[in-house]
């Protein structure tokens, strides 16, 4: 190692020392220029491990321009480092990852290094759903009362390439996943989020317990002063509850149905969204003034405005920002209306949980579901029982198209087509909604089989229902 004073993190601006990154994308390539630009200051060397797949490149020659040592095609990691950052897509307990650990002082993500780097005014927001509507919205909220917020992490712009142009006073509000929050040591955000933990990426973590504790590393620096907003509406954030209020922390129980009655909360009562702080109420607006439809999102505002508060924004600027938000790109977005048939695009919902919720916003028997693509081989009995009471019909296409429908056996209220691919999916919904029926893509499961992502996937649904409109327009 560079140096003997170099190891365990020492405060802002303490030499890194030898820096190591893990990956070659965009996480990994971020973190490493930014660390080259405190090469001969506080930073000794980096250098870049791309992994097996890697291959030298235009990314790669860039980066050793600015005095980046990059390795690739392997992920037998030697030398000796002062500090490990790897990239979120890199499991915490892979070989890549562990030959790293034994070459290491320390081992973090990108977010505990940009924190590091400028740890002021920051706020997290994480669970398996709701995290990016409510880190757009919190952020919205505080700049409708005038302060200067910037959404972070998860949400696609790294932290930590903001942190050297970030203005005094601005506030970070950081989406970060479970991922990210593994590689977390010192991370200690103003107030935190977890709206909720269902199944997901548990090959990642090993176990969904391991996931759920992942999510918790939101909380694991705060203070008396902080503040945690949890979800009391699912076993594991009740938990997270009750370890949180044990460490004496000052918890905003989150609560769609009513007033938990907690010291802290932030609830809808009589159709209204409260927050509550020490016994001290704020009524912000009533709930049906909200754009964005259900329960979920619900929560998601209650969340956004107690974080918001927190921070010091005021309670009218809460209120005209959360009347003035609007849906996210392909979080139950709609997309157009033919013949009195509306479509929506929830093309984000990639687990079962979050076509719940989405469900969970729609009149009964009003919807055609659309369901498929790449098989995540969860549990589809909560998908069936959430479909029975808000569709009329479900179309079951790509490659999970088959268990999804062998789910549906038996099920006598809903009617099941099948199709090959998205597009004929929507051709089968056309066939089969009546005027006053929602069209709704919330497909339960990754979009590998046809998509490069979610994002795509709904801009293709989009275009595809654009088409439609179009034309039937043009021939009237």
């Amino acid at each position: 190692m560079a140096d003997g004073n170099v190891g365990a993190w020492q405060g802002q601006g303490a030499p890194l020392g030898d820096v190591c990154v893990l990956g070659l994308g965009k996480t990994g390539e971020g973190v490493a220029a930014y660390l080259a630009g405190l090469l001969g200051s506080r930073v000794s060397s980096v250098t870049l491990y791309g992994g097996a797949s890697s291959k030298e490149g235009p990314a790669t020659r860039a980066l050793e321009e600015l005095g980046v040592r990059v390795v690739t095609g392997t992920e037998q990691v030697e030398g000796c480092y002062d500090l490990v950052v790897a990239s979120p897509g890199i499991p915490e307990h892979s070989a890549f990852a562990e030959a790293a650990r034994a070459c290491a002082t320390e081992f973090i993500g990108e977010p505990e290094l940009a924190w590091r780097e400028s740890p002021s005014r920051w706020l997290a927001i994480t669970g398996t759903n709701g995290k990016t509507t409510t880190t757009t919205l919190t952020t919205e909220l505080l700049r409708a009362a005038g302060e200067d917020a910037l959404a972070v992490g998860n949400i696609g712009r790294m932290a930590t390439g903001e942190v050297a142009g970030r203005p005094e006073g601005q506030w970070f509000v950081a989406e970060l996943s479970s991922f990210q929050l593994a590689g977390t040591v010192h991370l200690h955000p103003h107030a935190a989020a977890l709206l909720n933990v269902t199944p997901d990426h548990i090959s990642w973590h090993g176990s969904l317990e391991n996931y759920a504790l992942a999510k918790e590393r939101a909380f694991a620096n705060l203070d008396e002063d902080d503040l945690a907003v949890v979800s009391d509406e699912d076993e594991w954030c009740r938990a997270a509850i009750e370890r949180l209020e044990a460490r004496g922390l000052r918890v905003a129980h989150l609560h769609v149905d009513g007033d938990p009655g907690t010291p802290c909360a932030a609830f809808r009562r009589d159709g209204r969204l409260v927050v509550r702080f020490d016994g001290v109420e704020h009524d912000l607006i009533a709930a049906d003034e909200l754009n964005i439809r259900g329960d979920h999102n619900v929560q998601n505002a209650l969340a956004a405005a107690a974080l918001a508060l927190h921070a010091g924004a005021s309670v009218e600027g809460v209120r005209a920002g959360l009347a003035a938000f609007s849906p996210l790109e392909h979080r139950i977005e709609p997309c157009g209306e033919l013949d009195g048939v509306s479509f929506v695009n929830d093309s984000k919902a990639t687990n079962t949980d979050a076509v719940e919720k989405a469900l969970g916003a729609f009149a009964p028997k009003s919807v055609v579901l659309l369901l498929g693509g790449t098989d995540k081989g969860t549990d589809l009995s909560g998908v069936v029982e959430a479909a029975r009471r808000a569709a009329h019909a479900v179309v079951c296409y790509g490659a999970a198209g088959d268990r999804i429908a062998q789910a549906f056996e038996g099920v006598d209220d809903v009617q099941v087509l099948r199709a090959p691919h998205m597009a004929e999916a929507l051709e089968a919904a056309c066939g089969v909604a009546v005027a006053g029926n929602t069209v709704l893509l919330s497909p339960a499961c990754a979009s590998f089989d046809e998509f490069s992502g979610f994002d795509e996937r709904g801009r293709v649904f989009k275009a595809l229902v654009a088409e439609r409109i179009a034309a039937a327009e043009a021939a009237r």
